[in-house]
């Protein structure tokens, strides 16, 4: 017998939106981390490191999210591991996302000037120095509209971990729409919980630029001053 949607299911789609966040959260720690990792690696100056990374953004930018969740949760299975949904989905999308962050910050450190970084080696820094205290922060701000951005893509893309059968929000809302053959106010209730989940997001990002240009316009004051 069909169920109405009612409250319960919503509560139920509550729940799982919880694992939505779960789920994000362990692939933006783990994308944070490696694409900070492949971004040094790209500037490093070290061929290895640099061809490493190169490759390894090459390949995960070039095949699709959904067949590296297949790969990471069958693959797993095809060499005699139980992995569960949870574990298959978060490898994969720290993966994915550690290669589209390493691209993006690499992008915001080689923007800066290089003859700074060549000024600062005149006075006798050394690369970590010159790195933590003139190039970072002025990358930080090119960088934070595409990071912001592709954080709300990543959300928005844990959809897709359905198909391993994780159940977060998008899998939650195909079983109630199973159950209550309504699948029209299922699925706008879906919607409006990734509405709920990425804009504030986006607001972050904008408040977060906002912030930036400020510190960079009384910066830029200040200078002028001294000068």
């Amino acid at each position: 017998m069909f169920q109405t949607f009612n409250a319960n299911h919503v509560m139920f789609l509550a729940a799982a939106a919880e694992w939505t966040v779960a789920l994000s959260a362990i692939a933006l720690l783990g994308g944070f981390l490696g694409g900070a990792a492949l971004a040094w690696m790209r500037i490093s100056g070290l061929r290895w490191a640099s061809g490493f990374a190169q490759g390894f953004v090459y390949v995960v930018q070039g095949t699709p999210l959904l067949v590296q969740l297949f790969l990471a949760y069958f693959g797993a299975a095809f060499a005699g591991l139980d992995v569960p949904p949870l574990a298959a989905a978060a490898v994969a999308l720290t993966l994915y996302a550690s290669a589209f962050f390493g691209e993006m910050w690499r992008g915001a450190l080689t923007a800066v000037p290089r003859g700074q970084r060549d000024a600062a080696r005149a006075l006798g820094l050394r690369e970590g120095p010159i790195l933590r205290k003139i190039v970072i922060p002025q990358a930080i701000l090119p960088a934070i509209p595409p990071t912001i951005g592709f954080v709300v893509h990543l959300v928005k893309n844990t959809a897709l971990a359905s198909v391993i059968g994780f159940r977060e929000l998008t899998r939650a809302g195909q079983l109630v729409a199973n159950a209550t053959f309504e699948p029209l106010p299922v699925f706008l209730t879906v919607a409006g919980f990734y509405f709920l989940l990425c804009y504030p997001l986006s607001l972050l990002a904008q408040w977060l630029e906002g912030r930036m240009q400020i510190g960079v316009k009384i910066n830029t004051k200040n200078e002028g001053v001294l000068q």
